[in-house]
């Protein structure tokens, strides 16, 4: 995965990456077809930061990938603490379970195979204290509404790639172009406040009133 050199300032004087998070890029940089799709460092400390700072104890995260995202919101948790991972696809599920097992988080990761939508029906309301969206962008609008009803009062929803690497400006193809009506629609959704932040390729920060 390219990391621009301000990424790479950034990266640098940020907490480093356990090394558990660190064996999962480098696996996903060498064996994965797309390993950008990897939340990397940056949005990873971002998140611990923020789970950290709200004090949240049960997480869903909407796209694993290889488990990093997941693996490292685990290490921000307290020791009570659950995340609760959907992934759609089995070798993904299979790969990330592999870096879990070797992990003293292990517990704490419940992972659900299958698609998102139909896994969050299995979820009562106000569930959640924290949600991380980073899963197929045709399916944003209906994940953010989702989760919105899924969060607790007070808690958190971070989506990722919401700037589309800027092509949100004037959308170009249907991803950019559901990312840039979800960021009118989150704007205008007076049930939160939010932040719209450049961080790598666009992090929405939300949260519930």
């Amino acid at each position: 995965m390219k990391i621009s050199p301000i990424d790479q300032y950034c990266i640098k004087h940020s907490s480093k990456e356990s090394n558990a998070l660190k064996e999962i890029r480098e696996y996903t940089d060498k064996n994965e077809l797309v390993p950008v799709m990897i939340s990397g460092p940056l949005v990873v400390n971002t998140l611990k930061n923020l789970i950290k700072l709200t004090g949240a104890s049960s997480v869903l995260e909407i796209g694993m990938f290889t488990g990093y995202s997941a693996l490292g919101m685990a290490e921000a948790l307290p020791e009570n603490g659950k995340i609760h991972t959907c992934e759609i696809c089995p070798g993904h599920i299979q790969t990330a379970q592999k870096f879990f097992n070797k992990s003293p988080y292990k517990k704490m990761i419940i992972t659900y195979e299958g698609d998102a939508l139909e896994t969050l029906e299995k979820f009562p309301i106000n569930t959640f204290d924290f949600i991380f969206i980073d899963a197929d962008k045709i399916n944003y609008i209906s994940y953010y509404k989702k989760a919105m009803l899924l969060l607790k009062k007070g808690g958190v929803i971070i989506l990722d790639n919401m700037l589309w690497s800027g092509d949100v400006l004037n959308p170009s193809t249907i991803e950019s172009e559901t990312l840039n009506n979800l960021n009118h629609i989150i704007v205008k959704d007076d049930r939160n406040t939010n932040t719209l932040l450049p961080i790598r390729d666009g992090l929405m920060l939300c949260i519930k009133k």
